[in-house]
């Protein structure tokens, strides 16, 4: 009988912290995407613009675009081709000066449903990061966000390729 009883609270007490656990970072993540602004809300309202008008440059890497920049670093901002992916459209611009990219935006990501904002709010600022520090776009793909972590690649390629950088 004893043993029956200790089993049984066990049980319950198992199942207690089981259903009371907590898997949501999300003041984490809004804190991180908070400090980097290259992916916050501007990146979500952009997207069915420019998804719809670069569209057809999606098979073609290299079609990318470029212009002067208007921000206190004088540099060019180049934006790469749009990336088809599964999950939606990636599309990453950089500006650059004195042969060096010093910033990394992401104008359009998929943001079609909750799962994809949540993902990209944590991986887009990792990928910022990452390009930032390696000046190419030979990075390490986010865990959890594989799909668009390869579109973020492709369209930092044809960004860096219409900036004549490697």
């Amino acid at each position: 009988m004893r043993r029956i009883t200790m089993w049984l609270l066990s049980t319950v007490a198992a199942l207690v912290l089981l259903f009371s656990y907590r898997t949501s970072t999300n003041s984490l993540q809004a804190a991180t995407v908070a400090s980097t602004p290259a992916t916050g809300s501007a990146g979500s309202s952009g997207s069915s613009d420019a998804g719809s008008t670069d569209t057809s440059d999606a098979g073609s890497a290299g079609s990318s675009s470029s212009s002067d920049s208007s921000g206190s670093s004088g540099g060019k901002t180049y934006t790469g081709s749009v990336a088809q992916t599964r999950w939606g459209p990636v599309q990453v611009s950089i500006t650059v000066s004195g042969g060096k990219v010093t910033e990394v935006t992401v104008p359009v990501y998929p943001t079609d449903n909750h799962r994809d904002q949540e993902i990209n709010e944590y991986a887009l600022p990792i990928l910022r990061q990452e390009a930032l520090a390696a000046q190419s776009a030979d990075i390490d793909a986010v865990s959890g966000a594989t799909v668009t972590s390869d579109g973020y690649k492709q369209s930092l390629q044809a960004a860096l390729d219409a900036a004549h950088l490697s």
